[in-house]
């Protein structure tokens, strides 16, 4: 079953650089300090803990800076089976060809 989420995308982000900037700032850092050490631009940096707005690739970046990347592994998994039911139907599954038969 779907969960139903209470939050937007907008708000999912400018939490994410709510923590950002809390990280930033329990290391003792400025801005530039993280733009340097993660290479994100001075300005992208300010534009995220702002407003929320940032490529994947820079909230990776700033996430290694912080030595939080590991945070994003569980990002996006494939749900665990609810039951031994679920379990032995993915082993059934026939696998998915690619290309025309």
């Amino acid at each position: 079953m779907d969960r139903f989420s209470l939050h937007t995308p907008e708000q999912v982000s400018k939490d994410l650089a709510s923590r950002v900037k809390a990280l930033r700032l329990a290391k003792g850092w400025k801005q530039v300090t993280l733009a340097e050490r993660s290479g994100v631009s001075l300005a992208s940096l300010r534009r995220f803990e702002a407003s929320g707005r940032v490529s994947l690739q820079h909230l990776l970046l700033l996430a290694f800076a912080l030595n939080r990347l590991d945070d994003f592994d569980a990002l996006l998994q494939t749900p665990r089976a609810a039951s031994i039911a679920e379990l032995e139907a993915a082993e059934t599954r026939p696998a998915r060809r690619r290309g025309r038969v």
